[in-house]
C-alpha cells in the first residue's frame, strides 16, 4: 500500500527538486538595470530588489540592411517648381469646385430651412414629432455642411496665390 502512494509522488517530487535547481540568489536594481553579482552590485550602490521573479528581454538592433532603406527614403527625388505650381493650381480648382458644390447645398438647405420653420410635409400634418425631426435634421445639415465649407476655405487659404496670368 506504501509503495501505492508514493510512485504517484516520484514525479511529483522530481519536478519540485528540479525547478529549486534553477532558483536565482538576491537580485539586485542599479536604476534601470538588473544584476544578480553581488560585489558588481555593491561596488555601484544597488538596491536588493525585493518581489516576484524577473523577466529582462534585450533589445534588437536594427539590422545593417534596414539603414540604408531609411537613409535612401530620406533623399526623395524633389519636384520642379513648374510641376509644383501645375499641382497647386490643380489642388486649387478641385478646392474651389467643392466649395462651390457646397456653397449651392447650403443656399438650398437654407431656402428648405426657412429660418426654422419650413413647410410641412403630407405625413406631417398628423404627426408633428415627424415635422419636428426633419427640422432637426435640415438644422444639422446646415451646421454640418457650414463646417465643411469652413474646412475648404481653410485649405484654399494654406495653398499659395494662384500665379498671376502673363
Amino acid at each position: 500500500m506504501k509503495k501505492a502512494l508514493l510512485i504517484p509522488l516520484f514525479p511529483f517530487a522530481a519536478v519540485l527538486l528540479a525547478s529549486s535547481s534553477f532558483a536565482q540568489g538576491q537580485i539586485y536594481r542599479c536604476g534601470n538595470e538588473y544584476t544578480n553579482n553581488a560585489s558588481d552590485a555593491k561596488a555601484r550602490g544597488c538596491k536588493p530588489f525585493a518581489g516576484g521573479n524577473i523577466t529582462i528581454v534585450p533589445g534588437t538592433r536594427p539590422s545593417a540592411a534596414a539603414a540604408p532603406a531609411r537613409a535612401g527614403s530620406a533623399q526623395q527625388p524633389r519636384v520642379g517648381a513648374a510641376d509644383q505650381r501645375a499641382r497647386d493650381a490643380d489642388a486649387r480648382a478641385i478646392l474651389e469646385s467643392e466649395l462651390s458644390k457646397a456653397q449651392a447645398r447650403q443656399t438650398d438647405l437654407l431656402a428648405q430651412y426657412n429660418n426654422g420653420e419650413p413647410e410641412m410635409l403630407g405625413p406631417e400634418h398628423r404627426n408633428h414629432q415627424k415635422y419636428l425631426d426633419r427640422v432637426a435634421e435640415l438644422k444639422a445639415s446646415i451646421d454640418r455642411n457650414q463646417s465643411d465649407i469652413d474646412g475648404i476655405q481653410r485649405e484654399l487659404s494654406r495653398l499659395p496665390a494662384p500665379a498671376a496670368s502673363q
